[in-house]
């Protein structure tokens, strides 16, 4: 019993990497890093890997710069991609720390090699330090422009044998409407990647939906707002929407 949870229930997933956007990082600011937020979700990924979980992250930056608002305010795309992969890394670097003070073992591995801060990727190595009960946490996307963090993180679960990726949002699914404009909003409890793409529902990029449903690879989507509700998820309870093949 760790933190007064039960921990007695089976795991769905055994190894799962979480996704999380820069945006959820900022708590009730308007930009940056908001400490006591960071902290918080470090505490949920504390609580799923104290259950024997072998977790990773990709965290986007949206928070800190955004490469497609740069480009559409006349920036170069490539140039302002590269900018967007950085701020994956500032944000990989603030949760590595949060982790790290709750005893969490924590590796962070960058697509983009800056040796004095970080590991390159390699996947072995990543695939290792999992097995070993680090966090890992993936920077810097793919490396490559015009790619997002969300095809990033797929690309990456997949590499690392993941069982699942869990999308953190601050809904509690996947719904057919905005919930915070539309109070009939309809929650999915399952959904197939086809539909997602058919009815434009913005769970993932599409390439990022189109990747994980051509590896038949699951998708949960739920809220990190609550306390211990990562954990619970992955038990299996609480609310989610799964996406996976039909």
């Amino acid at each position: 019993m760790t933190d007064g949870q039960d921990t007695s229930a089976p795991l769905m997933f055994k190894r799962v990497l979480l996704k999380i956007s820069g945006e959820a990082l900022m708590g009730d600011q308007n930009f940056g890093l908001h400490p006591p937020t960071v902290e918080r979700i470090a505490l949920e990924v504390k609580r799923v890997h104290e259950l024997g979980a072998e977790l990773c992250l990709v965290i986007g930056g949206g928070n800190i710069f955004r490469g497609l608002s740069g480009a559409a305010q006349g920036m170069e795309r490539t140039q302002a991609d590269y900018m967007g992969m950085l701020a994956t890394v500032m944000n990989a670097l603030a949760m590595q720390s949060a982790l790290e003070g709750l005893g969490i073992h924590t590796r962070v591995i960058s697509a983009i090699p800056m040796a004095t801060v970080c590991e390159p990727y390699i996947r072995r190595r990543a695939a290792r330090h999992l097995e070993k009960g680090r966090v890992c946490i993936f920077a810097a996307g793919t490396g490559n422009p015009y790619f997002t963090t969300d095809t990033a993180a797929t690309l990456r679960a997949m590499e690392m044998n993941c069982d699942a990726i869990v999308k953190g949002t601050q809904v509690d699914g996947v719904y057919d409407s905005d919930p915070k404009t539309n109070p009939d909003a309809q929650r999915y409890e399952r959904i197939t990647y086809d539909e997602v793409l058919q009815k434009h529902l913005k769970v993932m990029d599409a390439s990022a939906i189109a990747l994980a449903r051509d590896n038949n690879l699951p998708l949960i989507v739920c809220s990190l707002s609550a306390p211990g509700g990562f954990a619970e998820v992955l038990r299996g309870r609480g609310k989610f929407t799964i996406v996976e093949q039909n």
